[in-house]
C-alpha cells in the first residue's frame, strides 16, 4: 500500500479472510494513477519541504524540492500537483501548482471543497464570451411562436437569500364540462426559465453546464451551472420584467387528480416576487399587514392554497412517503464565521410550492413517456432485498407490530410512521425507515418513483441549476416540434466511452432477474442517455459531499470555541465504535466514542441499532437523550468528539424491564419534510458509514470493570 495513493486503480488479488469472514487482498498491479491534484499545508521539517494532505484518506505526505515551492510560504495551504508517484521505500514526489492562502482565510473551506472534489468552479473563456453575446432583455424575435401571458399575475415564491428564480406560479377555480356533469376543480400555471431558447446543445455554455451538472450551494457562495448573466438575469424570472417561458397547464380536479394537462413556450411577467414567510403569513391572516401589502394577488394565493390541499388528498390517497425530518441552515457572518446555526423551518407555503412542482414534474415525465421520446426520469426504486430483511429483523426487535411485504408499497413505509409517531422511538424508528430506502438516480429507464408513489416522475422545474430539467425541456419542445432531439456526443475519449458501455450493459444486465433471459440490446442513442444519466447522478452526489465538508469544517471551527462546554443531545446514530449524538442548540453532530460511556462493558446489537450495557443493561439508541461535554475537535479529520456527562434516561427504563417507555422522553418534534428520499438525512448514515471504516477497530468496550482491572495488573507485575 505504500506504492499507491486515494484514488489510483488498481488490481488486487485475495489472499485470504481475516477471522469475521471479510476478505483481504494484496495488490499485484497499478493500472491507473490518479490526476487528481492533491491540497495539503505545507511544513518545513528539519529543512525539508513537505505538503501534509488536507484529505487523510492519502496516508502520505508530498516531498517538494527546494526550487517547486513557488512563492508559497509554510503554513499555507497549496494545490499540489504530482510529479513522481510514491513506491515502496520513497515518497510521492509533487511540485506546488496553486497557492489558496492561510488556513483561517475567509472562504478557505470552500477553495479547498471544489479542488478536493474537483468541482469545476471557473467557467471557460468561450463560455464566458459567448455570455458576453447573449441580450440583456428579450428581444422582439424571441417573442415569435409564444403565447402572451403576460397579462396572467404570475408570481414567484422562493427563500429570503434566493438570487434566481426558476418557477413563476397561478391558479384560478376551474370546471371541466357543463351541466351536472361537470368537474370542479382548479387549473394550475406553473411557468418554468425556459434556458434552452438561449443555452443550444453542444455550445460553449452547455458543455460547461454539462460538465458541471448542478448548482452547488454553500454558506454564503454558489458556484452555478449557469453564467451569472443567465442564472441571475436573462432566465431568472425577476419580478416586472418579459422573461421567456415553458409552461405546464394543468387542470386539478377537487380530489387532487391532474385530469388534463399541456406544455407550450410562453412569454411572461411576473408580477411579484413572493418569499415563504411572506406567504404564510397572508395564508393564516388574510386582513393582516401582509396581506394589506399585496390585497390585489391574495386571492391568488387562496386559489394555490386551495389547489394544494386538493393535491395533498391525492398524496394521501397514494400512500407517498412524507416523513417530518429536522435540516438546519448555517448563519454566517461577513468574515465566514459561524454566527448561528438554525433549523429550517417549513410552513405552509413550502407545501404550496413544493405540491405545484410534483404535479409538474409528474406531467412531463407522463408526456415523455406517452410520446416513447428517450428521456431522462427521476427513478427512486424500492428497498433492496437485503434492506428489506434488515428492516423487517428490527420492527420485530422493536415490537412494532407491523411489517412490510415482499413487494412493498410506499403506503406500507407511511402507515408503520403513522402508528409508530407517538412513540419516544419514533425518530429512531422513522431513520431506519429511511435509511432502507435506495437513493435516486437519474436514468432513461423509468421505473418510477417509491418515496413519491408515482408510476414516472422526472425533474423540469429547475433548469437554471439542474441538467437534466434543461435535457428535459429540450425534449419536450422536440415532442411539440414533432421532431427527436439528439444528445450530442459526449466530451470523452474512446476508451474511456467504451469502459462506459460497459459499465451500463453490466448494469442493465444486472438488472435482469430471471436466469436465461437477456437484457434488451442498447444502441448508440440509449447509451448516450444512460451515460448522461450516471454523469447527472454522480455530479449530484459530488456536489452534496463537496456541501457537506464544507458545513462539516465551519462546524469544526465553531465548536472550537466551545470546548469544554456542556450541552443535552439526542443520540442520532448507534455503530460498534460509538454513538453519534446531535446536540439540541446548535444542530451539530459529534462522536462519543465506546471509551467514554464509563465502566461498562457494550455490545452492539444490528437489529436495534443499539448500544447495550451487559452488566446494567443500559441502552443507547437513536432518540436517547444524553449530556454531553466537548471534549476535542478535529479540523482537518472534520470531526467533533464528545465525552459523555449525563447517562441518557429514556431508553434506560425500558433495559430495566419496564414495559413501557416514559411519556416525558417523548422526541421533540421537528419540522421539516424529505419529498425526494435522497438528502441530509441518508447523507448523515452515509457519513456514519464513512467513519465506520475509520474507527473500525475501535474496540467495542469501554473501561473494563474494576476486578478485571486489578487482574490485568498482577499479571503484569
Amino acid at each position: 500500500m505504500r506504492a499507491v495513493l486515494h484514488k489510483d486503480r488498481v488490481k488486487a488479488r485475495i489472499v485470504r479472510s481475516d477471522r469475521k469472514g471479510r476478505p483481504e487482498g494484496r495488490v499485484v498491479e497499478i493500472i491507473e494513477r490518479s490526476q487528481q491534484p492533491i491540497i495539503g499545508r505545507l511544513l518545513q521539517e528539519s529543512g525539508v519541504w513537505l505538503v501534509a494532505p488536507e484529505d487523510k484518506r492519502y496516508g502520505q505526505d508530498v516531498l517538494i524540492p527546494k526550487g517547486a515551492t513557488s512563492v508559497a510560504k509554510a503554513g499555507q495551504v497549496v494545490v499540489v500537483e504530482l510529479v513522481e508517484p510514491p513506491v515502496l521505500f520513497g515518497q510521492p514526489v509533487g511540485r506546488i501548482k496553486e497557492v489558496l492562502g492561510e488556513v483561517d482565510d475567509p472562504g478557505m473551506e470552500i477553495e479547498i471543497a471544489v479542488r478536493k472534489y474537483s468541482v469545476p468552479h471557473e467557467f471557460s473563456q468561450s463560455c464566458v464570451a459567448l455570455a458576453r453575446t447573449l441580450p440583456d432583455a428579450v428581444r422582439p424575435q424571441d417573442r415569435q411562436s409564444r403565447i402572451d401571458l403576460t397579462d396572467i399575475p404570475l408570481v414567484t415564491i422562493d427563500g429570503e437569500d434566493a438570487r434566481d428564480f426558476d418557477d413563476a406560479v397561478y391558479c384560478e377555480p376551474a370546471s371541466k364540462g357543463r351541466g351536472k356533469s361537470a368537474v370542479r376543480g382548479w387549473r394550475l400555471l406553473v411557468a418554468i426559465a425556459d434556458v434552452s431558447h438561449y443555452v443550444e446543445t453542444g455550445s460553449a455554455i452547455d458543455i460547461d453546464a454539462y460538465d458541471r451538472a448542478t448548482s452547488v450551494y454553500f454558506p454564503r457562495r454558489v458556484i452555478p451551472m449557469l453564467p451569472e448573466k443567465l442564472s441571475n438575469g436573462l432566465c431568472s424570472l425577476n419580478p416586472e420584467v418579459e422573461r421567456l417561458c415553458m409552461v405546464c397547464d394543468m387542470f386539478v380536479t377537487e380530489d387532487g387528480e391532474v385530469d388534463a394537462y399541456q406544455f407550450y413556450p410562453a412569454l411572461m411577467w411576473s408580477h411579484a416576487r413572493f418569499t415563504y414567510t411572506e406567504v404564510a403569513a397572508i395564508l393564516s391572516n388574510t386582513r393582516g399587514p401582509e396581506a394589506l401589502k399585496r390585497k390585489e394577488l391574495v386571492q391568488d394565493l387562496l386559489n394555490l392554497h386551495g389547489v394544494y390541499q386538493a393535491l395533498s388528498k391525492s398524496r394521501l390517497k397514494r400512500g407517498a412517503v412524507d416523513f417530518e425530518t429536522t435540516e438546519t441552515q448555517i448563519v454566517c457572518d461577513e468574515n465566514g464565521r459561524i454566527e448561528k446555526i438554525v433549523p429550517r423551518t417549513r410552513n405552509v407555503a413550502h407545501r404550496v410550492i413544493e405540491e405545484a412542482m410534483l404535479a409538474a414534474n409528474v406531467c412531463s415525465a407522463d408526456y415523455i413517456a406517452q410520446s416513447k421520446h428517450a428521456g431522462l426520469f427521476r427513478v427512486h426504486e424500492g428497498p433492496t432485498p437485503e434492506k428489506k430483511e434488515i428492516l423487517r429483523a428490527y420492527l420485530k426487535a422493536m415490537g412494532v407490530g407491523l411489517t412490510i411485504s415482499d413487494d412493498p408499497s410506499p403506503g406500507e413505509f407511511q402507515t408503520i410512521a403513522n402508528a409508530t409517531k407517538d412513540r419516544p422511538d419514533a425518530q429512531q424508528i422513522h431513520s431506519m425507515l429511511l435509511r432502507s430506502m435506495q437513493q435516486a438516480i437519474y436514468t432513461p429507464e423509468n421505473s418510477g418513483h417509491f418515496g413519491l408513489a408515482y408510476g414516472a416522475y422526472t425533474h423540469f422545474t429547475s433548469p437554471i441549476r439542474r441538467y437534466p430539467d434543461l435535457l428535459v425541456h429540450r425534449v419536450i419542445k422536440a415532442i411539440l416540434a414533432k421532431t427527436k432531439y439528439q444528445l450530442p456526443v459526449l466530451p470523452t475519449p474512446g476508451e474511456a466511452h467504451a469502459k462506459l458501455a460497459r459499465r451500463l450493459e453490466k448494469g442493465l444486465a444486472a438488472k435482469v432477474g430471471q436466469p436465461g433471459v437477456k437484457p434488451k440490446k442498447t444502441n448508440a442513442e440509449v447509451l448516450a442517455w444512460l451515460a448522461a444519466g450516471l454523469h447527472c447522478s454522480a455530479n449530484e452526489r459530488r456536489a452534496d459531499e463537496a456541501s457537506r465538508d464544507v458545513e462539516a469544517w465551519l462546524k469544526c471551527k465553531y465548536m472550537r470555541e466551545h470546548l469544554g462546554e456542556e450541552y443535552g443531545g439526542v443520540v442520532s446514530s448507534a455503530t460498534s465504535f460509538g454513538l453519534f449524538v446531535t446536540l439540541d442548540a446548535m444542530y451539530v453532530e459529534g462522536l462519543v466514542h465506546i471509551t467514554e460511556l464509563g465502566g461498562e462493558y457494550f455490545r452492539f446489537d444490528e437489529a436495534r441499532q443499539e448500544l447495550r450495557g451487559e452488566r446494567t443493561g443500559i441502552r443507547y439508541a437513536i432518540g436517547t437523550r444524553v449530556r454531553v461535554q466537548v471534549s476535542r475537535v478535529d479540523l482537518d479529520g472534520r470531526r467533533i468528539d464528545f465525552r459523555l456527562v449525563q447517562e441518557g434516561e429514556g431508553l434506560v427504563g425500558r433495559a430495566m424491564g419496564d414495559k413501557g417507555l416514559p411519556r416525558d422522553e417523548k422526541t421533540r418534534g421537528e419540522s421539516g419534510n424529505r419529498t425526494d428520499l435522497e438528502g441530509s438525512r441518508r447523507s448523515k448514515f452515509a457519513a456514519t458509514e464513512k467513519r465506520k471504516g475509520v474507527e473500525g477497530r475501535a474496540t467495542k468496550r469501554a473501561a473494563k470493570p474494576a476486578a478485571t482491572q486489578k487482574k490485568a495488573a498482577r499479571k503484569r507485575r
